[in-house]
This record gives structure tokens, sequence and C-alpha cells, in this order.
């Protein structure tokens, strides 16, 4: 079953508790794996979803990555505790092209041996990154024991290609989970991602997704 693939994300910085509340609706209707939301929001989608199956992956130095080690394992463990299932991650892209190697893995892994076994989903921004340093990012993140690469935020230039995700799957092959995120609109688009390789498909909502999600049932 797809919905079992779908996460729905809002992360806008407008974004307002009736369209959080709409989203953990929508969410709990179509029995969606998990909603995607900022950190503010945590608590609240709880209550909603509390007597769902339905997961709440909260972000953490979203959406630029450039925040302190330190803060973005705050921010982390906070989340958890007020009840996010998973943590959604931005790569520090910064010391990526900086070449820093060593940095950004120990970000990554500093927030991971933070959280235990939180799901960490790490955000590589694949719009910002060529061929190589997609390459470089993916083995990165098995290195840093992260549990998914996320091709997109949605707040830069575009967001999940195929291409992008062939690279990344030719890259870790079967020791990293992945998930294609941004400029994903409808349930077709969603499936051709799982086709090639993907774990998980970020979906934001708009009308014809809503439809699409109510005849899932």
């Amino acid at each position: 079953m797809i919905s079992a693939y779908l996460d729905y994300t809002l992360l806008s910085h407008t974004a307002t508790e009736a369209e959080i509340i709409s989203l953990c609706n929508e969410a709990r209707k179509s029995n969606l794996n998990s909603i995607c939301i900022n950190s503010c929001y945590v608590k609240l989608a709880k209550e909603l979803l509390l007597d769902t199956d339905v997961k709440i992956c909260s972000t953490v130095g979203f959406p630029t990555g450039s925040a302190s080690t330190e803060s973005k394992i705050f921010e982390a463990k906070n989340a958890i505790t007020e009840g996010a299932h998973e943590i959604d991650m931005v790569m520090n892209l910064g010391l990526l092209k900086s070449k820093n190697y060593i940095s950004v893995m120990k970000d990554i892994s500093s927030v991971k041996k933070a959280i235990g076994k939180t799901i960490l989903k790490v955000n590589i921004e694949i719009s910002e990154l060529n061929k190589n340093e997609i390459v470089k990012a993916s083995q990165l993140c098995i290195d840093a024991n992260a549990d998914y690469i996320k091709t997109s935020t949605g707040f830069s230039k575009s967001g999940a290609t195929f291409t992008a995700v062939k690279i990344i799957k030719k890259t870790v092959r079967d020791s990293i989970q992945i998930k294609a995120s941004g400029d994903i609109t409808t349930l077709e688009a969603a499936q051709k991602f799982i086709d090639i390789g993907v774990s998980r498909v970020g979906l934001s909502p708009n009308l014809k997704l809503r439809k699409a999600l109510l005849r899932l049932n």
C-alpha cells in the first residue's frame, strides 16, 4: 500500500495551528506513515495523533543546516521529549563545500548519538550540490550512522529529481534508506520514486492530492 511510504509535510514558516490540525486529520484518515512538521508544533501533533499509528517527524537545523551541532542536539532532544518519533536534520552544506568532511560527519553522528534509536534523516539539499558532492554527502551520511538520506527541504532551487535519487541509490545501495521530498505533488510521481528505490516520499498538501489520498481508504 503506497500510504506506508508517504510522509505528509508542512514546513512553511507561516503554517498555522489550523493547518497543522488539518494535516494531522488528513494523515489520520489516509493512514499515512508520518507527518513532517517544524518542532514548535510537535506537542500539538502528539495530542491529535495520540491514538493512531501516524508518526511525527520534527525538523532540526531547518532549513539551512548551519546551526551549531549543540543547538541541533538540543532541538532534537526537545522534540523527542515533546513527542517526535523521527528527526529530520539538515546537513551543513557550507562545511561540505569547504571539504571539511570530518566536521560534517561529526555534526551528524553527534546528533545520532544524542537521540539513540530514534530515526535520523539527513537532508542533503541536492539542488545545491553537483554529482560528486551528492556522492560524498551520501557517503558521509552512512559513515555517521544516519538512518535516511533525504533529498530536499523544499526551500531551495528545486526538490527531488529522479537523476539525483538514482545517484544516491547507486552510491549507498542498501546500506541506508532514502527519502525523496520537494516538488512531489501527486501519488503517481511518488510511486515513480518508490519504484527506483526510495523508502519514503514527502508530499505537501494540495487539493488534487487530498482527493487522491481520500481514495486510498
